[in-house]
């Protein structure tokens, strides 16, 4: 049987690539400055509430910020879908903009005090419910389907280039103009991705399949949203596979690096230099899809490299020397790194464009709201069994992802679209 292409709903075209196209560097440019301001903004206000109360508290207010996330994200992917995601993302950006400098000038008159703390990071973190569904939205509504995969990698190297930018910059103005500045910086980089969005061209939504009702209420579109995923033959094990991955490797691959560190002597460096070779894994595999555009048998690709970071997984805590963990956290990296653009790939381009938003947040919700859940399990089981047990154990959960994706047709025949001559 013919591996199964996967149709979408956008006209197919003849396109740019995405790395030489206008419209798409104005989003990840805009994407990048939003991402970078979250880096400078979580510094701010984690140095903020130590030092207006003490260690204790900083769980406290961060934990405050993940929960209106987390319970308000497929409210957030309804309203993707109701409303056009470049409209929720430029709104979402205007009030991220205006709460942080506003916070800036509160700050800057008066001491931090803990309660506007929780208060900032609760209203963030109901904001940023509404923006993580509608970005993910987007890079089908400004690219062709057979660019997807490079947008995919693209917007993965944003991430990494954020991940290492934004603490230092927002540790740089703490140490210049304390918590204010910090505030400020983060502010403006919320402002500069404004006028980016604006000049981004969105393209409409097209037919994908029988015509879609009309909308019901916000209720009934969230359950409609989640009965498309459990029936759809692609979508619904993807979005499955992806979850069961991020809840077996989550906890392992942050508390878990940290407490097998520690349990080997390695000390800080050691740690430092197996969480970069991870990074860099990963930032190769984002940079692999860009140049490459596509990858061949896509859905035998995302089963084989989960399948790959899984034992790495379970190998990393077996291991006695720290180069052996350092060349095994790049293998993790890099196979975490194409299973994950390929699954986002695939569910982006599958997706029936009047449900992508409800599909994003789900997914979201998986890497952000309950993945999390499996820090305290993952400390708890270690520090009672130790590291190699527990990371076993998690790859192993982390495995049947690998079987629930060979266990769909669909997902064994899935390719992701091929680019159309001119």
């Amino acid at each position: 049987m013919a591996p199964m292409e996967i149709r979408t709903a956008l006209p197919r075209r003849a396109a740019t690539p995405a790395y030489r196209d206008g419209n798409v560097l104005r989003w990840l440019t805009a994407y990048t400055a939003s991402l970078v301001g979250d880096g400078v903004y979580f510094v701010a206000l984690a140095w903020s509430a130590q030092k207006a109360a003490g260690p204790a508290e900083v769980g406290l207010v961060m934990a405050t910020g993940a929960l209106p996330r987390a319970l308000l994200m497929l409210g957030g992917g309804v309203l993707a879908d109701r409303i056009d995601p470049r409209r929720v993302i430029l709104g979402s950006d205007a009030l991220r903009c205006l709460l942080i400098l506003s916070v800036a000038a509160v700050i800057a008159l008066s001491a931090p005090a803990l309660w506007i703390l929780v208060a900032v990071a609760l209203v963030f973190g109901a904001v940023d419910a509404l923006f993580v569904p509608a970005i993910g939205v987007l890079p089908a509504r400004i690219t062709s389907p057979d660019q997807l995969a490079r947008v995919t990698g693209m917007r993965s190297l944003s991430m990494r280039l954020s991940q290492i930018a934004g603490p230092p910059i927002g540790g740089l103005a703490m140490g210049l103009g304390g918590a204010p500045a910090a505030f400020t910086v983060a502010g403006l980089l919320f402002a500069l991705s404004l006028p980016l969005l604006l000049t981004i061209r969105t393209q409409p939504l097209g037919e994908h399949g029988p015509q879609q009702p009309g909308p019901g209420t916000p209720w009934k579109d969230l359950l409609d949203g989640l009965r498309y995923i459990r029936r759809h033959r692609l979508i619904g094990p993807l979005v499955a596979a992806g979850a069961i991955c991020e809840l077996g490797f989550t906890g392992t691959l942050s508390v878990g690096l940290v407490l097998l560190n520690a349990e080997r002597g390695w000390g800080p460096s050691g740690y430092g230099w197996i969480v970069s070779s991870f990074g860099a894994g990963a930032a190769v595999s984002a940079a692999l899809l860009v140049v490459t555009g596509r990858l061949p048998r896509a859905g035998l690709m995302l089963a084989g490299t989960l399948l790959v970071g899984c034992t790495g997984a379970a190998t990393i805590a077996l291991v006695p020397a720290l180069w052996i963990a350092v060349v095994l956290a790049a293998v993790i990296g890099l196979s975490a790194g194409v299973f994950g653009s390929l699954d986002s790939a695939l569910i982006q381009t599958a997706a029936d464009p009047a449900h992508l938003g409800r599909v994003t947040s789900v997914v979201m919700l998986t890497m952000v709201g309950l993945a999390p859940l499996s820090y305290p399990l993952v400390g708890a089981a270690i520090g009672a069994w130790g590291a190699a047990p527990v990371f076993v154990g998690c790859s192993v959960f982390a495995g049947l992802g690998v079987v629930i994706a060979l266990a769909s047709g669909a997902v064994r025949r899935a390719e992701l679209p091929r680019r159309t001559a001119l």
